[in-house]
């Protein structure tokens, strides 16, 4: 069995691919310990991908990239577990309340890491959206409903495809800015994806099933 690396840019783990002479002809990559699978950026994107390439004789998946942290005390670059993710939009609007996938009896939303691998990082709850937050407003009800320190556009779509074919996964992720009123003079997507590749080629060197 192998493990499968899900990305939704070839950016965020270029360093990786060109430390293991790997060239992205193609959003697939396979070699003989791991694969790598280029989904395209947002959970529409990888949830294709996945139904796609992803079948029982990966013994593992691994999601991997940059992300926002609405914590504070999270510090930008910092790697992290991603236990918990949740689709933070499925749903619908009643007034000026919001109505849970699972209030509506329509499944659920809220999907987890599994699987026997540790990692020495620290563990979080993250939000899949769309949309990521840029507005005071909507980031106050967002962290009053769900109480997330992180964001992503892909997490939970990993979570539930490889949750539907019982193979373990794990997410991890490098925040390269603070959930905020937009404002790109903050980030520091440079350091997020540099930590990112540095951690995830130690841990390719270093991974058996």
């Amino acid at each position: 069995m192998k493990l499968l690396i899900v990305a939704a840019t070839e950016a965020e783990i270029a360093t990786t691919l060109a430390h293991f002479n790997l060239k992205a002809s193609s959003s697939f990559i396979e070699t003989e310990k791991f694969d790598v699978l280029i989904t395209g950026v947002g959970m529409v994107a990888t949830a294709f991908a996945l139904g796609q390439k992803l079948s029982d004789k990966y013994g593992l998946v691994l999601n991997v990239g940059i992300a926002g942290s609405f914590d504070r005390d999270i510090q930008l670059g910092e790697l992290l577990n991603i236990t918990k993710d949740v689709f933070a939009e499925l749903g619908a609007e009643d007034h000026d309340n919001f109505i849970a996938l699972p209030q509506l009896g329509f499944g659920e939303n809220e999907f987890s890491s599994s699987g026997n691998t540790e990692l020495t990082l620290r563990k979080v709850k993250g939000i899949t959206v769309n949309k990521v937050h840029g507005n005071a407003k909507s980031i106050e009800k967002i962290m009053a409903l769900y109480h997330p320190q992180t964001e992503s556009m892909e997490g939970a779509a990993v979570f539930q495809a490889c949750a539907q074919l019982y193979i373990p996964a794990l997410q991890v992720r490098s925040i390269s800015n603070y959930v905020e009123p937009r404002n790109r003079e903050n980030w520091q997507i440079g350091l997020a994806v540099k930590n990112l590749n540095d951690w995830l080629i130690t841990f390719l060197k270093n991974f058996e099933l």
